[in-house]
C-alpha cells in the first residue's frame, strides 16, 4: 500500500511543530551552506574570467610562449576548470587554500596572521558603535521633533553621505598630518602590546564607527519609533510612566528584533567592508592582502579571501535571522 505526499511529510511536519525553534535553526544553517557553495562557485568562476594571465604578469611582456605554457604547467592552469574548482573546494573546507604564487607561501598561514588584525579592527568599531548607536537612537527619540533629534538626523545623514575613503582621509589630515595626535596602522605588529595596539588603530577605527553608526542609529530610531505608536506604550503614558522610562524598559525590549538584525548586518559590513579603509590606512589586513594578490593576479589568495569574507557575511547574517527568531516568539509559528 503506497503512501500519500501527505503522509510522507508527517514526520517533519511533527518535528517542525514540536521543536519550531530548532526546526527554524537548522533551516537557516542548510540555506546559509548552499548558498555558501553558490558563492563559491561565483567566487572561483568570477576570478578566472578575469582578464590577463598571471603567468604573463609573472614573467613580463617579453616571455615566450613556452615559458608561459611552462608557467600554467606548474600551477596547474592547463586542466579543466572544473577538476580545480572541486579540489580548491577541498581544500578550503578543510581549511587549506593552497599555495601563493607571487611568493609561494601557504595561504591558509598568512591569511590567518591576517584575518585577526582585520577582526581585531572590526571588533573593536563594533564594541564601540554598537552601544553608542543604540544609544543615541533612544535618545533620538525622547527628543523626537526637538533639537536634540534634528541634530543627531544632520550628522546622521552627513556620516552616511560621506564615503570610507574620504572620511578616513580627512581624519588622516587633520589628527596625524595637522595635529600628529595619531600614528598610523601600519605599525600594527604581533609583538604590540594591546594599548600601542588599540593607539594605532585608532583612526581607521574612527572611520568604521562614523560609517556604520548613522545607519545603526536611525534604523535604532525607526524602530523605537514604531513600537512606541503601539496602543499598550498609549496606555502606559497615560499611566505616568515617564517618557525615557517607557523608551528603555518597554519600547526598546520590544523592538529588539530588528534592532538586532540592523546590528548584525552592519557588523558584517564592518567585516567586509575593512577593505577599503585598510587600504586608505595600508593596515596589514585582509583586505590590504587581498587587494595586494589581486595587483598581480595571485589568483589563490584573491579566492581564499574573497570565500571567507562571504562566509563571514553569511555566517552574520544567519546569526541575525536567528537571534531576531529567539527574541520575537511570532517569527517561530508560521502564519
Amino acid at each position: 500500500m503506497s503512501n500519500s505526499p501527505g503522509t510522507e511529510s508527517l514526520p517533519g511536519l511533527r518535528f517542525r511543530e514540536r521543536f519550531p525553534l530548532l526546526a527554524l535553526v537548522i533551516e537557516r544553517m542548510i540555506l546559509s551552506i548552499l548558498l555558501l557553495f553558490a558563492v563559491s562557485i561565483l567566487i572561483f568562476g568570477g576570478v578566472e574570467a578575469l582578464p590577463g594571465d598571471f603567468a604573463t604578469t609573472y614573467l613580463g611582456q617579453s616571455a615566450t610562449p613556452q615559458a608561459v605554457a611552462n608557467i600554467r604547467a606548474e600551477l596547474g592552469l592547463d586542466r579543466p576548470l572544473v577538476a580545480r574548482y572541486f579540489e580548491w573546494l577541498g581544500g578550503a573546507v578543510q581549511g587549506d587554500f593552497g599555495t601563493s604564487w607571487a611568493s609561494r607561501n601557504s595561504v591558509s598561514e598568512q591569511v590567518g596572521n591576517r584575518l585577526g588584525n582585520s577582526l581585531f579592527l572590526a571588533g573593536f568599531a563594533a564594541v564601540i558603535a554598537v552601544p553608542l548607536a543604540v544609544g543615541l537612537g533612544m535618545v533620538s527619540v525622547h527628543f523626537r521633533n526637538r533639537l536634540p533629534d534634528k541634530v543627531i538626523n544632520v550628522i546622521s545623514l552627513a556620516a552616511i553621505s560621506l564615503p570610507e575613503f574620504f572620511i578616513g582621509y580627512l581624519l588622516i589630515l587633520y589628527f596625524a598630518v595637522n595635529f600628529g595626535i595619531a600614528t598610523f596602522p601600519a605599525t600594527v605588529y604581533a609583538g604590540m602590546g594591546i594599548i600601542e595596539r588599540l593607539q594605532a588603530i585608532a583612526l581607521p577605527a574612527a572611520t568604521l564607527v562614523l560609517v556604520v553608526l548613522a545607519h545603526m542609529m536611525r534604523m535604532t530610531r525607526a524602530a523605537i519609533l514604531s513600537v512606541m505608536s503601539s496602543a499598550y506604550m498609549e496606555t502606559a503614558e497615560l499611566k505616568g510612566l515617564s517618557a525615557w522610562r517607557a523608551i528603555v524598559k518597554h519600547a526598546a525590549p520590544n523592538a529588539l528584533a530588528p534592532i538586532i538584525n540592523v546590528v548584525a548586518l552592519n557588523l558584517a559590513y564592518l567585516v567586509v567592508g575593512v577593505v577599503v579603509v585598510e587600504v586608505v590606512f595600508v593596515y596589514p589586513g585582509m583586505g590590504q592582502y587581498m587587494v595586494d594578490a589581486v595587483t598581480v593576479r595571485d589568483m589563490p589568495v584573491v579566492q581564499a579571501c574573497g570565500l571567507i569574507f562571504a562566509a563571514v557575511y553569511i555566517f552574520l547574517n544567519m546569526l541575525a535571522d536567528i537571534l531576531a527568531i529567539v527574541a520575537n516568539p511570532r517569527l517561530r509559528h508560521p502564519r
